[in-house]
C-alpha cells in the first residue's frame, strides 16, 4: 500500500512539473500583463533620465540605472562592458528661416543631423536647389549646385505597408546627403525629415562625411515635413529665395561608455548563449521611449519573467543593453568582438528596436530548417494574435553576431505609427501604451523560452 501511495505521489508530481509549452506561455503572458515591470522601468528611464545621446551625462546615468535594476533581479551575473563611443553635442537650439526675394522671412523648424558640423557663428545664408535623389544632383552638377544649399526632398513612400521599407527607401539622402552635395561645392544641406506624418517636428538621425577632410565638411540639418512642403512650394514661385540656418553642434573626442549585461547561467549548456537586447542610447530631442527605451525594458522583462516563474533555462540567457546604436554601433561591435575572443557560442539573438507598439510577430535570419521549426510554434502564439513569422532582417545590434549556423531575430510590432515619433521630440513616454509594451515583452520571453527548450 505504501508503494502505491508513493507511486501516485510521483505521478502527480510529474504532472505538476511537466507543464506544456502552452501552459508556460499562458503564465508568461499573465505575469507580464498583471505584474510586469516594463512600463514602470520605462517611466523611470524616460522621465527621470530622458534622452540618452552617446557620450552624454544622461547616457552615463542610464548605464548606472540599468546595472542597478539588473542587480535587483537576482541574476547570476551582471556587469559593464567598456566601449569607446563618439561624443557629439547639439549645443544651442537651431534656428532657420526662408527669405523671399521681397525680403519677407518665414521661420521654419530644423534640427542638426547627428555628426554634422556647425554653421559659422553668424549662420549660413544661401540660395536653395531642390533635388529628389543623388542622380538628379549629379545631373545638375557643380554649375547649379556650387555655393547653394542642397534641399533633399524625397518623402517616404506612403503606399508601402511596411513603413521600415519606406524609411529604407529614402534614408540615404539623410546619411550620405552631405558627402554627395559637397562633391559639387554645396554650402550646406537640408533634408526632409524621415516620417510619414505631416507636422512641425524635425527628425534627427545620423549622417556621415565619409573621407571628407574637416575643411570640406558642410553643415547638414533636417527640416520638418510641413516646412519641407512650404519650402518646396515657395521655390516653385521664387527660384531666387534664400535659406538661412544656424546650428551650434560640435564633435568632441571619444569617451568611455558601457554595454550593460545581465545573465542567467544555463543549467545544461552554460557556454551556449541566447541574448535579448535593445540599445540604451537615444537621440536627444525626445526621451527615447520608443527608440529604444521600449526594447531595453522589454528585454529586461524577459529575464525578470524567467526568474519570477522559476524557469530554469538550459542555455545561458543574457540581456544586453547596447550603447551607441544610433550614431556608431560601437556597443554591438564591441560585444561581438569580445564574444568571439571568448569563444562564446551565441545560438540565438533577439532584438527589440522597432518601438513599443502592439507586437505582430518576429522576423528571422536563420536556416530553412530552423525556420520550419519556428513555424511549428505559430499555433502557440495564435491566442495572443502573434501571427507574423517571416524570414528577414533582425536588428542592427545583433547583426554582428550572425553566422552560418545561428539565429538572429527581431520583434516586429505594428509599424504604422513608429515613424511619427522616430528620432523626434514626440518620442516620449506618453506615446507608449502600457499593454502594448507588456505584450511585446511577453512575446519575446515566450520565443526565448521555446528556443531554449527546443534548440535550433
Amino acid at each position: 500500500m505504501k508503494n502505491i501511495i508513493i507511486l501516485i505521489a510521483l505521478c502527480l508530481g510529474s504532472h505538476i512539473f511537466a507543464q506544456s509549452d502552452e501552459d508556460i506561455l499562458k503564465q508568461i503572458y499573465k505575469s507580464a500583463l498583471v505584474e510586469g515591470k516594463s512600463y514602470s522601468w520605462l517611466e523611470t528611464l524616460s522621465i527621470d533620465i530622458g534622452g540618452r545621446l552617446s557620450g552624454s551625462l544622461n547616457a552615463e546615468r542610464a548605464v548606472e540605472w540599468g546595472k542597478a535594476e539588473l542587480d535587483s533581479l537576482g541574476l547570476d551575473k551582471v556587469w559593464l562592458q567598456p566601449v569607446m563611443v563618439p561624443k557629439w553635442v547639439r549645443g544651442a537650439k537651431e534656428f532657420a528661416y526662408i527669405k523671399a526675394s521681397s525680403g519677407e522671412t518665414t521661420n521654419v523648424n530644423i534640427c542638426a543631423l547627428g555628426g554634422s558640423v556647425s554653421t559659422n557663428p553668424l549662420g549660413l545664408t544661401a540660395k536653395v536647389i531642390e533635388v529628389k535623389d543623388f542622380e538628379e544632383l549629379k545631373r545638375l552638377g557643380e554649375a547649379e549646385v556650387k555655393g547653394k544649399i542642397v534641399f533633399y526632398n524625397r518623402p517616404m513612400q506612403p503606399d508601402l505597408i511596411n513603413t521600415f521599407e519606406a524609411y529604407g527607401g529614402c534614408v540615404d539622402q539623410r546619411y550620405m546627403g552631405a558627402v554627395e552635395a559637397a562633391k559639387y561645392g554645396a554650402a550646406g544641406v537640408i533634408v526632409r525629415s524621415m516620417t510619414l506624418s505631416l507636422d512641425d517636428m524635425p527628425h534627427a538621425g545620423s549622417m556621415t562625411y565619409g573621407d571628407l577632410q574637416v575643411s570640406d565638411r558642410i553643415p547638414s540639418a533636417a527640416i520638418s515635413t510641413k516646412d519641407a512642403n512650404l519650402l518646396s512650394s515657395m521655390l516653385h514661385l521664387d527660384k531666387n529665395l534664400e535659406f538661412y540656418f544656424k546650428q551650434n553642434c560640435k564633435q568632441l573626442k571619444d569617451v568611455k561608455s558601457y554595454n550593460v549585461i545581465g545573465e542567467i547561467t544555463g543549467s545544461q549548456f552554460p557556454n551556449d548563449y541566447i541574448i535579448v537586447g535593445g540599445h540604451l542610447d537615444s537621440w536627444d530631442l525626445g526621451d527615447g521611449s520608443h527608440d529604444d527605451g521600449a526594447g531595453i525594458v522589454q528585454s529586461m522583462e524577459v529575464l525578470r519573467l524567467f526568474k519570477t516563474l522559476k524557469i530554469k533555462p538550459k542555455h545561458s540567457i543574457r540581456v544586453v543593453m547596447f550603447m551607441n546604436e544610433e550614431n556608431g554601433l560601437r556597443g554591438a561591435t564591441e560585444y561581438a568582438k569580445v564574444a568571439t575572443t571568448n569563444g562564446e557560442n551565441h545560438i540565438m539573438s533577439l532584438e527589440s528596436d522597432s518601438g513599443g507598439f502592439t507586437p505582430r510577430g518576429f522576423s528571422f535570419d536563420c536556416s530553412d530548417a530552423t525556420f520550419n521549426k519556428v513555424l511549428s510554434w505559430k499555433p502557440l502564439f495564435k491566442p495572443y494574435l502573434i501571427h507574423y513569422f517571416e524570414k528577414g532582417g533582425s536588428g542592427a545590434d545583433v547583426g554582428p553576431l550572425k553566422n552560418d549556423t545561428n539565429v538572429t531575430a527581431g520583434l516586429r510590432p505594428d509599424s504604422q505609427r513608429y515613424f511619427d515619433h522616430h528620432h523626434s521630440a514626440s518620442d516620449t513616454f506618453d506615446a507608449v501604451n502600457k499593454r502594448e509594451l507588456e505584450l511585446g515583452a511577453a512575446s519575446m520571453a515566450s520565443l526565448v523560452y521555446l528556443f531554449d527548450k527546443h534548440g535550433i
